[in-house]
């Protein structure tokens, strides 16, 4: 195994000090209030006619303020600006549950077409056609994967899958006559955090479900918990600690004898797709996310997807619009009217662009394909966790894990290094940390999520680093990890007071 990086870089501090503040190609950037004069404009506008104003008086009475740059200036400036960005195009992302995998260019290129970019939603339905062709060919591949009956494509990432499908849920539960008795949610406590606040936004009461000593969720709890209030348990498989719940299809059976329905959070669908499908596991609800497991560009707060797919039990109360055929023809049914919907959750999909690479990237893998990027993915995670078990600790015992393995602080007891200082000293070999302290319970939790993007020659670096990084810890070399970064475009930040006290508006001279 490679154990040390063939190159070296010198230390900050051996550098000599820069006029400018740039070093090489790495140049310090102002804002663009900074660089910018308001006083002029790069373009003539002229004077507007006299007009009546239709503002009721709350039209702008001072200058706009916004700073005036040349073309090269504003290239610059965020040309600039991107260099500080680390991207999946930069090198390996290995955020834990956020499945950072590459975005094949191929992708971009088949969202660019004209019939799919520059439709309008408010455009008569006989004129798109071949974009809700393309829907439904997508909705028949997640119904595949899945084997589920129903989708619904127009939640707009996880947590709104979440919220959709609890909806449906919950219409089911009113169409039982049950409304007022079955109130309860089960949620483990290994759960994202947006599974406890969608249960929450909708009105139920959340009862944790406690995680065992290995980890996982087991038949016995989940029997202590449920009863003839529960109306739902929200079970994500693989589970946040990056392992299988084994006991799935019989937690899916208890849950179902009770009268509930079981929702599964589909975040981790990367570890499993084309491998096992949740419907075989008695899943009734299952949001997702496009953006992960179907490779589209996430980050930066959106565009996301999260269709939601559902079984033949919740299938009645999908929200509109839905797709229906109508001899050769496709529509989307609008309105819920005669239909057992629970009704609308967003004014238009919104989401072509993530449609068409998600297919496209169905497309070019095939069946065959998706199953060996899953397996790919649980091969590339385990092998950071054989690779790094004798120096960094797994609280849930050295055991192999799905898609993601989850490491612990407490091979770091002893030391001054906190997780949080370890995830600081990897920005300064070139890496974005993992997801530190998360899930909660991993004391000092440090959750890597490989993918299958990465090469064994890719892999086997970032373990070196790690591994490096590691012994430095180990050793007592505390100044490497107390003030790091020390090559990032910024130094570390008061989190704590930038959270509670932030500066959320430039002033000139601040």
């Amino acid at each position: 195994m490679l154990d040390t990086p063939k190159h070296s870089v010198p230390a900050v501090a051996t550098a000599p000090h820069t006029f400018t503040s740039n070093r090489g190609l790495d140049q310090e950037e102002p804002l663009l209030f900074e660089i910018g004069r308001p006083e002029v404009s790069g373009v003539d506008i002229e004077a507007p006619a006299p007009f009546a104003a239709r503002l009721g008086g709350l039209e702008r009475k001072t200058a706009i303020g916004l700073p005036g740059l040349s073309e090269p200036e504003a290239v610059r400036h965020y040309v600039r600006l991107s260099r500080k960005n680390y991207s999946i195009d930069a090198g390996l992302y290995p955020l834990g549950s956020c499945t950072m995998k590459h975005n094949p260019r191929l992708n971009e290129k088949m969202a660019r077409l004209e019939g799919f970019a520059d439709i309008h939603p408010l455009q008569p339905q006989s004129t798109v056609q071949g974009a809700l062709a393309l829907m439904q060919e997508l909705s028949r591949w997640l119904l595949e994967l899945t084997h589920m009956s129903a989708v619904a494509l127009s939640p707009k990432a996880g947590a709104h899958g979440e919220l959709c499908g609890l909806m449906t849920i919950k219409t089911a539960i009113a169409a039982r006559g049950e409304t007022g008795s079955r109130n309860v949610v089960l949620i483990p406590q290994s759960a994202h955090g947006t599974n406890p606040a969608s249960a929450a936004l909708l009105g139920f009461m959340v009862r944790t479900v406690p995680a065992g000593a290995d980890g996982i969720v087991h038949s016995e709890a989940v029997a202590a918990a449920v009863g003839p209030d529960v109306a739902a348990i929200m079970l994500t498989n693989p589970n946040t600690c990056g392992l299988f719940e084994r006991d799935v299809v019989a937690i899916a059976r208890l849950v179902r004898d009770a009268g509930g329905y079981f929702y599964c959070d589909g975040a981790n669908f990367n570890a499993i797709a084309g491998v096992a499908r949740p419907g075989d596991m008695g899943v009734d609800a299952m949001h997702l996310n496009l953006h992960k497991t179907f490779s589209t560009p996430h980050g930066g707060g959106g565009p996301g997807s999260g269709p939601v797919v559902l079984s033949s039990r919740l299938a009645p109360f999908a929200p509109v619009p839905f797709l229906a055929r109508e001899g050769e023809t496709l529509r989307l049914v609008e309105h819920s009217e005669g239909t057992a919907s629970f009704g609308r959750m967003v004014a238009f999909h919104g989401q072509m662009g993530m449609f068409v690479r998600a297919l496209s990237y169905m497309l070019s893998h095939g069946s065959d394909g998706l199953a060996q990027a899953s397996r790919d993915a649980v091969l590339s995670a385990n092998y950071v966790r054989a690779s790094l078990r004798d120096v960094m600790s797994q609280p849930f015992g050295d055991r192999p894990c799905m898609h993601e393995v989850l490491f612990d602080d407490a091979w770091l007891q002893g030391t001054s290094v906190t997780t949080l200082d370890f995830a600081k000293a990897m920005i300064d070999e070139g890496y974005h940390p993992m997801t530190v302290y998360f899930p909660l319970v991993a004391h000092g939790a440090m959750l890597v999520e490989p993918t299958e993007s990465e090469s064994k020659a890719s892999l086997d670096l970032f373990i070196a680093t790690l591994r490096d990084l590691a012994r430095s810890a180990l050793s007592g070399d505390s100044r490497r990890f107390s003030s790091a970064p020390h090559y990032a475009p910024r130094r570390r930040l008061d989190e704590t007071a930038a959270a509670r006290q932030p500066v959320l508006r430039w002033r000139p001279g601040g």
